[in-house]
């Protein structure tokens, strides 16, 4: 199925307009997984599914570049991604570190910094807007590992900086404060998440964004996610059933004692870990055969 571009990235060609072929009436929520994927299995060349990646496809960890997906879920997702229209990755990580990590992926596609850049035929397309922040994103870094404690991982992703007090917990208040005075003198966003304040351009993109678009020519849809910025992409899948009674989606929570209570409150399903989404997946595929 081709792509045609959307606001950054891109979404599935239709070949009517926005017109999709006839299914049956979506199920009501609540339904159990079981029911869920019966359901996605038949309309399964119009579904999409979308994962975050810390906390979801890979443990989280207190070294950023230490983080690696589960190894089972590499071969699981480019089976998946052979049985419904699209499978993709949408993450707070840069571009270039997800591509380290899924390169024997050859069908699934990447969004990264929240959707300010996205892997699209071999090639990165970032969000022109983002682009002038670059070199105040590096200044901030340089200031923040001068200003902040040793302790605290400065993390530098070219059009973001994430501050991880993950290993120093009881640091959260300073660099809460020192992030939000940083952005309060240029102008940036502060995004919160699992035990880390990150500072953006203030450029409108974020998860739900990413996936609002992702499903404007979709029938049914699943996102993975585990932290608070994945609420805003449940909270797309809703709005888009809100407005079209024909598209089904699936909100699923990956347990964590951080941010787990309000993510799983959200969502119509639970699994306790990544290793949990590989196996969730393993034991999918066999419905999308019958």
């Amino acid at each position: 199925m081709g792509r045609t571009p959307g606001r950054l990235g891109f979404v599935p060609e239709s070949p009517f307009e926005n017109a999709r072929p006839t299914h049956p009436l979506r199920p009501s929520h609540p339904l159990t997984a079981a029911e869920a994927l019966e359901f996605t299995a038949s309309r399964a060349k119009d579904t999409t599914f979308f994962f975050d990646f810390d906390g979801v496809l890979s443990p989280v960890t207190d070294d950023p570049d230490a983080s690696q997906p589960v190894p089972s879920v590499l071969g699981v997702l480019e089976q998946l991604a052979a049985k419904v229209a699209r499978v993709a990755i949408v993450s707070a990580r840069p571009v270039s570190f997800l591509r380290s990590r899924f390169d024997s992926l050859e069908h699934v596609d990447l969004y990264g910094l929240y959707g300010l850049e996205v892997w699209h035929d071999g090639d990165v397309v970032t969000e022109p807007a983002a682009l002038p922040w670059v070199p105040a994103m590096a200044d901030l870094a340089e200031r923040a590992r001068s200003e902040l404690p040793e302790a605290i991982l400065v993390e530098y992703k070219r059009l973001s900086v994430a501050l991880h007090y993950r290993t120093a917990p009881q640091l959260a208040p300073q660099v809460e404060r020192w992030g939000h005075e940083q952005a309060e003198r240029l102008g940036l966003r502060v995004q919160g998440g699992r035990m880390v304040v990150e500072l953006k351009p203030p450029v409108d993109q974020d998860k739900g964004m990413v996936i609002s678009e992702g499903v404007l020519n979709a029938g049914c849809a699943w996102y993975f996610g585990d932290d608070m910025s994945d609420i805003k992409a449940f909270d797309a899948l809703r709005a888009r059933e809100a407005v079209d009674p024909g598209f089904f989606g699936m909100c699923v929570a990956v347990a964590n004692p951080e941010t787990g209570a309000d993510v799983s409150s959200a969502a119509d399903l639970t699994l306790e870990s990544p290793e949990a989404v590989a196996r969730f997946l393993a034991d999918a595929l066999p419905a999308f055969d019958r």
